[in-house]
C-alpha cells in the first residue's frame, strides 16, 4: 500500500521491491500485465529503460524524502534519465495511479 501524505489518501496496491541487483536488472521485463507497483531502491543510477516490455508504464522519480520530482510515461523500447538523481523509482502500469509531482509518499 502507498500513503500519499500530501492528499492524506491511501492507495491500495501491492508493492514489490527491486532492492537487489538482479531484481533491478529484471524489473518489469517480460511481463504481460501488472497489478502492482514496483519500487526501485538502493540506486546508483536513475536512468531506466523499457526494453523487452510489453506495455506502457508510468515512472515516478522520488527524492530522499519520497517526494515525487518527476514523472515519465514510457512506451516499450524507450530510455529515460531524470533531470536529477532519484533515491527511489516507482513503476506502474500507465494511468494506474493518480500521483502528481510534489506529492510526498510513504510505502506501507
Amino acid at each position: 500500500m502507498i500513503l500519499n501524505k500530501t492528499t492524506n489518501k491511501q492507495i491500495c496496491i501491492n508493492i514489490k521491491y527491486a532492492n537487489t541487483f538482479f531484481k533491478r536488472f529484471k524489473g518489469l521485463m517480460g511481463k504481460n500485465n501488472i497489478d502492482f507497483a514496483l519500487i526501485f531502491c538502493n540506486l546508483k543510477d536513475s536512468g531506466i529503460h523499457t526494453h523487452f516490455m510489453r506495455f506502457d508504464i508510468d515512472v515516478y522519480f522520488l527524492d530522499e524524502n519520497k517526494i515525487v520530482f518527476e514523472k515519465a510515461t514510457l512506451k516499450p523500447w524507450k530510455f529515460h534519465r531524470p533531470k536529477k538523481h532519484a533515491k527511489y523509482i516507482l513503476e506502474t502500469k500507465k494511468d494506474l495511479l493518480k500521483i502528481k509531482i510534489g506529492d510526498e509518499l510513504e510505502f506501507i
